[in-house]
């Protein structure tokens, strides 16, 4: 299944940084696999197959925001109804056992749980779009259902 092509602003900002800083740090691995290249013997130059390993990845990652990037749609705008949950609102969720718990719906891109930032492809992000404050939900997971309380929503950082 392919992923939404949805990212918020700061997400393709932080996307472009990361291509521009990627590219620096290219241009250095270059320079140093050039240099363990000059060294000689190449098949038993660790340096040298480090380095080429390195490029590699960064290679493959540049490949992946080069293509994936012109594919993504930025939502710079809050919802016209600011009720209810779409893409990019933080939502205060009340569990079972009553903690309280914020996360925001994002594109795949900008997942980072330790912020809580979810996937508006992932299951409880799929549970809570259109929803409103006071609505319960409940998604399946592997170790049975969890239900939530929508407690809050808001749109602002």
């Amino acid at each position: 299944m392919k992923s939404s092509p949805y990212i918020t602003a700061a997400g393709m900002a932080r996307l472009n940084e990361e291509l521009i800083q990627i590219w620096d740090k290219r241009r250095e691995v270059v320079k140093a696999l050039s240099a363990a290249a000059a060294e000689g013997d190449r098949s038993e130059n660790a340096e040298y197959i480090y380095r080429k390993k390195e490029l590699r990845g960064l290679d493959r990652r540049i490949r992946y925001l080069q293509k994936r990037m012109p594919d993504l749609h930025v939502v710079a705008e809050s919802p016209s109804d600011e009720d209810k949950i779409f893409f990019a609102a933080f939502v205060m969720l009340e569990n079972e056992q009553g903690e309280h718990i914020e996360y925001r719906i994002v594109g795949p891109d900008e997942i980072d749980h330790q912020k809580g930032n979810i996937s508006l492809d992932s299951p409880l992000a799929q549970a809570l779009l259109s929803k409103e404050v006071d609505d319960e939900v409940t998604i399946h997971v592997q170790e049975g259902s969890k239900q939530y309380y929508i407690v809050a929503i808001r749109y602002a950082d």
